[in-house]
């Protein structure tokens, strides 16, 4: 059995191991010339670390995990107005999460490939599709640039929020994209100073329909992720200088990293996804392209690398194509309640993450505050991994 996967994302590429450990044979189709370097900074616990350390990933995810010792949120002034003891929390949570940026999950995803017997999976990058259809029980791929047409016993639709495969099989994205009023943007910078500061500490700008989030990596670099409200109709204009303009009296450390700002980075709506079935004849959607539960859940990277395994795990016995509606259908069944939990709490967290009023930014430290006491602490992170990790 043959698969082409559309997109070498968290999603693409653990589902390509999977397949190929189980006999198929995986070609990944990604547009991008090269894994993307850029990409925030997420919370990896709950049912992705059961899954990850089902099949083998988590190792190579810890390879590459952060050390975070703090989440604080610091006012434009400079003053920390509220904090949580991270590594308390995770201890509460479990004791297993970990912080992870988003492109070194795709690194780890990628080192995970060498499990496969050689020749059974194939990235390939820079491929500009230019036709998807369905070709009797098969599929067809156009890869364009000249590339033979590719066919194959199933088409995996793991290439995003924005995905060309749903587009191309099951219809615009307007049909099924649920915008939630903000966007977000990320990048990466060098700037050692900053990286001094705020190393092993998450921290984020206490303000008003805006945040700004800073990471110090490894190297002397910086992450940023930085989310706004938006209007999902309002015309856009440049990025950096949007983002500029928005964050203007954030904070002096936000003013130096927008200083550093590439012309173009990393910009997008904040939305969910939601497609009332996700595969139709040989043509299945995994990961954001699927369901995505908005990046304000936490849970992108856990829910890719879930439905990654659950996929696996149904379509490894498969070995003829009759066998592929029934499999696909185990597939839904198994994600589908795991990802309304995600949704929902993505759909809570849009509520809450960005204040529209001060006494919103009150509220929240008042709730941070209150995690101090001994045993509120346990309480409240009981009630995160609760709605956050069934």
């Amino acid at each position: 059995m043959k698969a082409i996967i559309v997109g070498a994302g968290i999603a693409g590429l653990v589902a390509a191991r999977q397949l190929g450990l189980a006999g198929w044979q995986a070609l990944v189709l990604e547009r991008s010339a090269a894994p993307r370097p850029d990409g925030y900074m997420m919370d990896f616990f709950g049912p992705g670390v059961e899954a990850s350390e089902r099949i083998g990933l988590h190792p190579y995810l810890a390879e590459v995990a952060y050390q975070v010792e703090a989440a604080e949120y610091m006012d434009p002034g400079g003053r920390v107005t509220a904090s949580l003891d991270y590594l308390k929390f995770a201890d509460l949570a479990g004791g297993n999460v970990l912080s992870l940026l988003r492109p070194d999950m795709e690194s780890a995803a990628l080192k995970a490939l060498d499990e496969v017997e050689a020749g059974r999976v194939q990235p390939r990058y820079g491929v500009h599709i230019e036709r998807m259809e369905h070709h009797g029980a098969q599929v067809q791929v156009w890869p364009g640039g000249g590339q033979p047409v590719e066919t194959a016993d199933l088409l995996i639709g793991a290439d995003g929020i924005h995905s060309a495969v749903r587009a191309a099989f099951f219809g615009p994205e307007e049909d099924f994209l649920s915008p939630l009023g903000m966007r977000a943007a990320a990048f990466i910078v060098h700037e050692p100073a900053l990286n001094r500061q705020f190393k092993n500490r998450f921290v984020l700008s206490d303000t008003v329909d805006r945040t700004a989030g800073i990471y110090g990596l490894r190297d002397s670099e910086v992450a940023s992720f930085l989310v706004y409200r938006q209007d999902p109709l309002a015309k856009l204009d440049g990025t950096r200088e949007r983002l500029r303009r928005i964050f203007a009296g954030a904070g002096g450390q936000v003013d130096r990293l927008l200083e550093l700002c590439p012309p173009d980075p990393y910009d997008d709506a904040v939305a969910q996804v939601l497609v009332p079935c996700w595969h139709q004849r040989a043509v299945v959607l995994i990961g954001d392209a699927a369901a995505a539960v908005s990046l304000l859940a936490g849970q992108g990277g856990a829910m890719a690398v879930c439905a990654a395994a659950a996929l696996g795990d149904a379509l490894g016995p498969v070995s003829s194509p009759e066998q592929l509606p029934a499999a696909l259908d185990e597939y839904e069944r198994v994600m589908r309640p795991k990802i309304a939990t995600a949704q929902a709490s993505g759909r809570r967290a849009a509520n809450s993450f960005l204040p529209r009023r001060k006494l919103g930014l009150l509220w929240r430290r008042l709730i941070l505050r209150s995690t101090r006491p001994p045993g509120m602490d346990r309480i409240i992170a009981r009630q995160i991994v609760k709605r956050l990790a069934k």
